[in-house]
This record gives structure tokens, C-alpha cells and sequence, in this order.
């Protein structure tokens, strides 16, 4: 019994995604599929870093296909190409930097610096490109929790190079300032700093650059919507009232500026006793998911108030690098494989497939 095409991609019409939820075939990740006898050959393509993912997904293509009448043998190539999306109008993407997001929040403390960067290392354990920038200029903590010293490089005494530490490239006030300084700036004179920090930083090829911001909706975050190229958005809360007051502010503020939400986090949902191991909502529960229910945006994930976290991020190796086997380490990279398959989902940035018109007048 000859096989056809149209079977093979029948077939993969019943192979899920467990990421996306949807079929190969209505994603288009199947590609160049060829028939020859008994032989079936495909690629398939996934549009965000999924280095762990990739065995499991070749095997179910291998077995869908296999199960077809007549297949002798079966060869399915799986790999990840994450392309630039597109960003607010009338905001050009930076060179080097596919995407950008913003892990924000409207109110301090509520652990949005710690999730941006073990989301950061997150995306790198699955094979992305990640840089860091640290758009908080009055209370930078990157350099802290990525265990990173010292200053950065120039070459050419105009631009700087980031520096670098688990595979993640890193930018941030932090590095030029005394740890004890405190950044007695005038709002102008922090977002000329925002702005010079992702500009002047020779970015190598990133796929995904985090932007830890810092809370609240001032200059900064104006600043960051009206002249940065932004992908998309993390909404980063607590269970508690008074922070999801903060953090829907924050929301809004996003929205009004045409970024889109990707997501809302819920850290520090319930306090593990690290004792006995006994598990505790003590600022509330449910919160994050009733404000996505709210906007209509996704709950990306909730993460425990533990000893651990806090003592990880504090001595410069966080939870993704210091266990990444570990069970909090893999609801990182469970949120970032979500935050991952948003943004592949946003529509792609065009801009390079039209020509620049340049009006001359003779």
C-alpha cells in the first residue's frame, strides 16, 4: 500500500504540541514533509526554545507516523527557530535583540527581580540566547544575583560590552556604580541612563533580552513603552490584595501603550515550611488566576515562598543554575516555556521584508 502525503498529514493532525495545546499541522510546524515508498521524512519547527522538549516531540511524530500502513521508516528532524515579533508602532527593533520583554510589576517586593532572572536562565537551559537588561537605576539587583563583578568593557569608547555569567549576557547601572551609592537622579536623567544602557550595550545575538523593571508606572516605564521595541509584557504579583491593586495598574498601563500582557505570575503563592514541609497561603490565594480571569490574559504560573529561592538569588546562583532538577526550577522553566509559546504566538515583525523608500530631491 503506496503512502501519500495527505496521510502523513493526517496523521500529524493528531500529534500535539503539549506546550501550544494545538496540532503540527494547524501551527504549520510541519514542514517539508517527503514521501518516497516506504520512506516518510519531515521537519518539524517550534517557534520557542525547547531543547528538552525535542526528543519527546520527534518520538511522537516518529510513532503517529509509524502507526500509518506501509511505512518502512521514519526520519523527523526537530529543531527551534525563534524570529523577531512585532512591537508597538512607530518603534524600530534594535539590532541583535529579537525580543524584548518586560517583567514588571506596580508595587516593590514582591519578588519581580528573582523571577526575571531565573525566567532568563529558564529560556537559556532551553537553548535561547538570553540578555538581561536592569532598568531599575535607583535599586539595581542583577548584578547581585547573577553573581557578576565589575565593569564593563569598552572597545571602542563608545560602547560597552555586557558582561556575563551562566550563559546570560548582562546590562545594568549596578556595574558603574558603588554598591553603597545611592542614585540621587532626576527622572530625565534615569531614563537617559535607560535608554543609553540598551543602546550603547553590544548585544550579541539575543533571542530574548528580560528587562527587569523596576515597580511602579513613572518614567521609566514610559520611557520603556514609547522609545523600547517591546515584544510583550510579564505582570509579576502576589496573591495579596494591596499587590494586585499595584499590579493591575501596572496592566493597564501596558495596555494603554499597545504593549500585550503575556502573562501574569503569581510568586510567593504559598510559604512551604522548610521544617516540616507544611504548606501555607499566607498573603491569600487564587489571586493571579482571578486577575488574568479578569483582563482575559494567561496565568503563566504560581511559585512558592521558599527559604531556598531567597538564599540562591542572594549568593549569586539562582534556583535554575543552583538546582535545576529541582521542583521550583522546573516551574520556572514551565513559566518560561509558556511565556516562550505567547510570544511565538504575537504576530512576526515585517518590517524587514519591505524596502526603505528613500525620497531624494534633485
Amino acid at each position: 500500500m503506496s503512502i501519500t502525503i495527505e496521510a502523513v498529514k493526517a496523521a500529524l493532525s493528531g500529534v500535539i504540541d503539549a506546550n501550544t495545546g494545538k496540532d503540527l499541522m494547524s501551527t504549520r510546524s510541519a514542514r517539508n514533509i517527503a514521501v518516497d515508498g516506504g520512506l516518510v521524512a519531515l521537519d518539524v519547527e517550534l517557534g520557542y526554545p525547547a531543547k528538552s522538549q525535542l526528543e519527546p516531540m520527534r518520538a511522537a511524530v516518529t510513532a503517529a507516523i509509524r502507526a500509518l500502513p506501509g511505512v518502512d521508516d521514519v526520519t523527523v528532524h526537530v529543531y527551534s527557530k525563534i524570529v523577531a515579533h512585532a512591537v508597538q508602532r512607530g518603534v524600530k527593533l534594535k539590532a541583535n535583540v529579537k525580543n524584548i520583554i518586560a517583567v514588571a510589576s506596580g508595587k516593590g517586593g514582591v519578588g519581580k527581580s528573582t523571577t526575571a532572572v531565573n525566567l532568563a536562565l529558564a529560556l537559556a537551559a532551553e537553548g535561547a540566547q538570553v540578555g538581561i537588561l536592569d532598568a531599575d537605576i535607583y535599586g539595581p539587583s542583577q548584578p547581585m544575583m547573577m553573581g557578576i563583578a565589575g565593569r564593563p568593557e569598552s572597545k571602542d569608547g563608545k560602547t560597552m560590552e555586557p558582561l556575563e555569567n551562566y550563559g546570560i549576557q548582562v546590562a545594568s547601572i549596578g556595574f558603574m556604580v558603588d554598591p553603597d551609592e545611592p542614585m540621587v537622579w532626576r527622572g530625565p536623567i534615569v531614563t537617559q541612563a535607560l535608554q543609553q544602557l540598551l543602546d550603547q550595550t553590544n548585544w550579541r545575538d539575543l533571542d530574548y533580552l528580560i528587562v527587569d523593571m523596576p515597580p511602579g508606572t513613572g518614567d521609566v516605564q514610559l520611557t520603556l513603552s514609547q522609545k523600547v521595541p517591546v515584544t510583550g509584557a510579564v505582570i509579576v504579583t502576589t496573591p495579596q490584595d494591596i499587590a494586585l491593586l499595584d499590579a493591575r495598574k501596572g496592566l493597564k498601563m501596558f495596555e494603554k501603550v499597545g504593549i500585550p500582557i503575556l502573562g501574569i505570575v503569581e510568586n510567593m503563592s504559598t510559604h512551604i515550611c522548610s521544617n516540616c514541609g507544611h504548606a501555607e497561603p499566607i498573603f491569600g490565594e487564587g489571586g493571579g488566576e482571578r486577575m488574568c480571569h479578569d483582563f482575559g490574559v494567561d496565568f503563566l504560573g504560581a511559585l512558592p515562598l521558599t527559604m531556598s529561592i531567597r538564599l540562591q538569588t542572594d549568593s549569586g546562583v539562582p534556583t535554575v543554575v543552583a538546582e535545576p532538577d529541582g521542583q521550583v526550577a522546573e516551574i520556572y522553566k514551565s513559566i518560561a516555556r509558556r511565556l516562550a509559546v505567547k510570544v511565538a504566538e504575537t504576530a512576526k515583525d515585517m518590517s524587514s521584508k519591505f524596502p526603505t523608500i528613500v525620497i531624494q530631491n534633485d
